[in-house]
């Protein structure tokens, strides 16, 4: 087997490492509250189970409740990722998929906080 070159297993760890950062990057603290890039609110759900590595918001739900998409495989911890029943990857954190809520207008709207006492804003 040939070995990789230094410059090219150099490139690959920084790829690897620009994908982790721009994931880490989208997420953000807002006003004390999980917020994606465009400063949307993110939300977890009481009946997901944390670890599982599955959403059990899919469907109809999904339409309400879009998951917070992952654009590479490699995430850091707190965060991780579990896979849809459709098999497209969402992002968790500490273990619970996140989501959007569609009725969010506009950045910093929190309207899906404590919806049916099931969907939380993530603040910690």
């Amino acid at each position: 087997m040939k070995a990789i070159h230094p410059v090219f297993a150099a490139l690959g760890a920084a790829l690897v490492l620009s994908s982790t950062t721009a994931l880490a990057q989208s997420l953000k603290k807002v006003d004390g509250v999980l917020a994606d890039a465009a400063g949307m609110t993110v939300y977890t759900f009481d009946k997901d189970q944390a670890g599982s590595g599955k959403s059990v918001c899919n469907g109809e739900c999904a339409k309400m409740w879009p998951p917070v998409p992952v654009t590479g495989d490699t995430v850091t911890s707190p965060y991780s990722v579990v896979t849809r029943d459709d098999g497209a990857k969402q992002l968790a954190y500490k273990g619970k998929p996140l989501y959007l809520f569609a009725k969010d207008a506009k950045p910093g709207e929190r309207k899906g906080d404590k919806m049916k006492d099931v969907w939380h804003v993530v603040s910690d």
